[in-house]
């Protein structure tokens, strides 16, 4: 009898896992396992089937226990964006709310385009039982349910129904999660019936499969035409996105720039393409960016955007590029590259770059420029981030963290205002080491991804660090994950920076006229009781270790004993949620203001605010 011919009789659950530990992925000629384990949270909806498999597997499959779904699937996308989408773990949670709360993470894993794996608990199929524990009933529509919500946020949606359907689900799945144009959240719904029904196998679909990430070539007529565009430029520039380093483009990149001379800037996923100290990295480049890299961009009438979104911290709402500037889309997304009536070229950026063979070389006066205004950049980031310059700030926590930074080790940040203090300030020691989750902007991924990524530097990068830096707004939404970190012994470095609230938007209130209102604690007229927080206990509480620092200076003294220990630590610092912002570095951004108002100082803001609007490119 021939092995298609054999079949095993196992239960839809547990072919899902026994298959998924069969799938390897080769990176830089080694296999491994493409799925490195899981992220879950047991109830009714997956214990009794789910977990019986994953029991069964726990080896192959370490599955890691979480204090909250949404920080379990934040801590997934952060282990897929350290893996740079060559690996992928899954999150499971039962059915109905535990359910719901992954929904943020797969919009964060959806915004910036990271592979995950949702096995989440349904209703029953025969519906028998119905109305079950946590089930959503709609009157018009039995089949409708929470799961449901998850097809806006995922790039491949299914619910079994019989458990033959997972040998055609879980490979479009996994083909969804390793195609690098398509790449995204992959959510399956397991009804709970169904996890527990059988059906005889066969054994060749669960025989190891190595797998490859896919790299796609451009078409050369679209190489021709993005050099011939090219050779026209007399100030050109690239801007180098997140895709760089997904495609491990890094070394392209670096050879395209250092041959012709062209300057580079960095979005924020793209934070790390280029060390601080290379010649050609004028900066970050937006909203958030760098002074150098927002004036070369004013300039730029040739602009090659590789592997980047466009998204609108990096365009400036689209203000940051003159309007007669050409823009090469280099992208293996069409969706990403045809942005802005860009001149296309679709596939790998590796191979694209490595295509376009030219000998054209950048004006050197130009070079210069840009250099010059890196230069610049460079002291006001020097003076910026000097301790006791002014009241204690992020850009002075920054750098002194950035300091006593070992190069491989790994910063970690997100929503608020840490996210553009340390995109602005960061001096990036190696390539692939700055985390900033701006995609989908997400308060709570700082911890929670921070855990996540130090299970994926423990496997490659043992004696590196995860180090975090988060403000108190972030801290207070979710972190339970100081104890997963404990529990499972990932170390992290956490710096709390605690503004008395939401500063930076108590900052974007003041500057389009408002008063200060219900963003900082002291503004908030229903907070009747001005109690602080103690950071500190709190930490300890969850048995990590923990400080709390006054100024700069203690803060670098607490981070080396941090640095020296081998539990997770917490250092708390207090900082000023007025003064101490980066001010410089800031393309326009366009945010809704009130177009009538009965206050002075709203009116004259929008005004002012619609005073730039001229600049803003037309166009899709």
């Amino acid at each position: 009898m021939t092995i298609e011919n054999k079949t095993v009789t196992l239960t839809t659950a547990q072919a899902i896992i026994r298959w998924l530990a069969a799938q390897y992925i080769e990176i830089d000629g080694v296999e491994t396992r493409v799925c490195g384990g899981g992220f879950g949270i047991f109830g009714h909806g997956n214990v009794t089937c789910l977990g019986e498999a994953l029991y069964n597997h726990r080896d192959e499959l370490p599955v890691y226990r979480g204090q909250n779904e949404q920080g379990m699937g934040f801590a997934a996308a952060a282990y897929a964006k350290y893996h740079l989408r060559r690996r992928f773990m899954f999150a499971s949670a039962s059915a109905g709310p535990g359910t719901a709360n992954l929904l943020t993470s797969a919009a964060l894993a959806h915004a910036n385009r990271l592979p995950m794996l949702l096995l989440c608990g349904d209703a029953f199929l025969t519906r028998l039982p119905d109305p079950v524990l946590q089930q959503l009933e709609h009157f018009g529509n039995p089949t409708l349910g929470v799961n449901d919500a998850f097809k806006a946020v995922s790039r491949f949606w299914d619910r079994i129904t019989h458990p033959a359907q997972v040998m055609n689900s879980l490979p479009a799945a996994l083909n969804t999660m390793l195609d690098p144009a398509d790449c995204g959240p992959a959510f399956i719904g397991l009804p709970q019936d169904v996890q527990g029904w059988t059906y005889d196998y066969p054994e060749a679909f669960f025989e190891k499969r190595v797998h490859r990430i896919r790299r796609q070539a451009p078409d050369m007529e679209e190489v021709i035409d993005a050099v011939a565009l090219l050779k026209t430029a007399k100030r050109p520039m690239i801007i180098a996105g997140g895709g760089v380093q997904y495609s491990g483009a890094v070394a392209e990149l670096t050879a395209f720039a250092d041959a012709t001379g062209i300057p580079v800037v960095e979005t924020i996923a793209g934070r790390a393409n280029m060390t601080n100290d290379h010649p050609l990295n004028c900066g970050p480049i937006g909203v958030t960016g760098s002074d150098s890299a927002n004036t070369i961009a004013e300039k730029a009438d040739v602009i090659l955007a590789v592997g980047t979104r466009l998204q609108d911290f990096t365009t400036g709402s689209w203000t940051a590029f003159a309007h007669d500037a050409k823009i090469v889309g280099i992208n293996v997304g069409r969706h990403d590259a045809a942005k802005h009536m860009s001149l296309t070229v679709v596939g790998d950026a590796a191979i694209c770059l490595a295509s376009m063979d030219t000998d054209y070389k950048a004006p050197t006066d130009w070079t210069a420029f840009a250099q010059e205004e890196r230069a610049k950049w460079d002291a006001y980031v020097a003076e910026n981030c000097k301790p006791g310059n002014r009241p204690n700030s992020y850009a002075q926590a920054i750098g002194v963290v950035n300091d006593l930074m070992d190069p491989r080790d790994r910063v970690v940040a997100a929503a608020g205002g840490l996210p553009a203090e340390v995109t602005a300030n960061w001096k990036t020691l190696d390539i692939g080491t700055v985390d900033v989750e701006f995609g989908f902007s997400c308060m709570g991924y700082e911890i929670a991804g921070g855990w996540g990524a130090r299970i994926a530097q423990a496997e490659k990068e043992p004696d590196a660090d995860t180090v975090i830096f988060t403000g108190d707004g972030s801290y207070m939404l979710m972190n339970s994950d100081i104890y997963s970190a404990v529990l499972t012994g990932k170390k992290l470095i956490i710096c709390v920076l605690d503004n008395g609230g939401f500063a930076v938007i108590n900052k974007l209130q003041n500057n389009t006229g408002n008063e200060s209102f219900n963003n900082l604690i002291a503004d908030t007229p229903t907070a009747v009781n001005q109690v602080g927080v103690d950071f500190e206990a709190h930490a300890r509480a969850m048995g990590a270790n923990a400080e709390t620092v006054s100024n700069p200076a203690e803060l670098g003294e607490a981070f080396k004993r941090a640095k020296a220990a081998t539990n997770t630590s917490v250092i708390v610092m207090n900082v000023d949620p007025y003064e101490g912002w980066t001010t410089e570095g800031h393309a326009w951004w366009e945010v809704g203001t009130p177009h009538i108002t009965t206050s002075d100082k709203v009116r004259e803001k929008h005004i002012e605010q619609e005073a730039d609007r001229h600049k803003q490119r037309k166009g899709l």
